[in-house]
């Protein structure tokens, strides 16, 4: 696969209405990705971002190609293509960004942030500003809990939020200013992250922080009453210990006030108010 891949040419395929950027390269990879698999349908997900990093959207040129390669049909590609909310059927702008409206990050402000830059921005939920820079979309649950109300920019995190700090990330982000995630990259584009979760990394998924305080306070907590786990099977004890062994003092420690300034007294006034914790 690597040399049809080498000497793929970016020629459009059969099946394009003629304004598809899906090409031979798009297709080689495609097959690149099916080759990694024991069933090759097993590669459908990944070949949808492709489509996604290509087209900025799931196009009917991307589903047939998709169905070709795979040997599925049409429909088939087109029930997964509609079942997952990260796939996406409309054009979405340089950057996604996510509001999370859960349960957690809503109480916590999430919905405040949510309306708040839907009228900065002049969109909806799911629609592009004008200048096509960003896409707003209130997202169910990130697993970040621990940080709420999160925010994300193409799937990377941005924590204890609010609305006045999510309207200058959006600010920031139309400006061309360097964006980076406090527990991940720089953010790049929507398409160029679709790529990576085609499975065609960038070389920066060790950019940056992957962790933070707050999901390590239990441990801080049990140093400083040490507290141990029961007792059980000595490879149990063996891999707790050296999975302890892996995490900093300094990460260990646990969130403190100071660590998050404000969340200790955090007054519901004003509109840009949260409730304390």
């Amino acid at each position: 696969m690597a040399n049809d891949h080498a000497t793929a040419t970016n020629v459009p395929v059969p099946y394009s209405t003629g304004d598809s950027a899906i090409t031979e390269t798009t297709i080689a990879e495609m097959r690149e990705l099916a080759a990694r698999y024991p069933v090759g349908r097993s590669a459908l997900l990944p070949m949808l971002h492709l489509v996604q990093s290509v087209e900025g959207r799931v196009t009917p040129e991307g589903i047939e190609a998709c169905a070709d390669v795979l040997g599925l049909t049409g429909a088939e590609v087109s029930a997964v293509a509609t079942f997952y909310t990260m796939y996406k059927r409309r054009p979405v702008g340089e950057y996604h960004v996510g509001v999370c409206t859960n349960t957690l990050c809503a109480v916590m402000g999430g919905d405040l942030i949510f309306e708040r830059l839907k009228s900065h921005l002049d969109v909806g939920n799911d629609e592009t500003t004008e200048d096509g820079k960003i896409t707003l979309e209130h997202i169910e649950c990130n697993a970040a809990c621990d940080y709420a109300p999160v925010v994300t920019v193409n799937w990377e995190f941005f924590d204890d939020m609010t609305p006045q700090s999510a309207t200058q990330l959006v600010d920031d982000l139309r400006e061309g200013t360097e964006v980076k995630s406090p527990r991940g990259a720089t953010i790049c584009s929507w398409r160029e992250a679709e790529r990576v979760l085609a499975g065609f990394p960038d070389g920066r998924a060790d950019e940056g922080p992957t962790g933070g305080k707050a999901s390590l306070a239990g441990l801080r907590l049990a140093r400083e009453r040490n507290w141990t786990a029961p007792n059980g099977a000595a490879g149990s004890s063996n891999a707790a210990a050296a999975a302890e062994s892996t995490v900093s003092p300094e990460a260990a420690a646990g969130p403190r006030p100071s660590d998050q300034p404000g969340k200790e007294s955090q007054a519901v006034n004003g509109n840009d108010s949260r409730k304390e914790d």
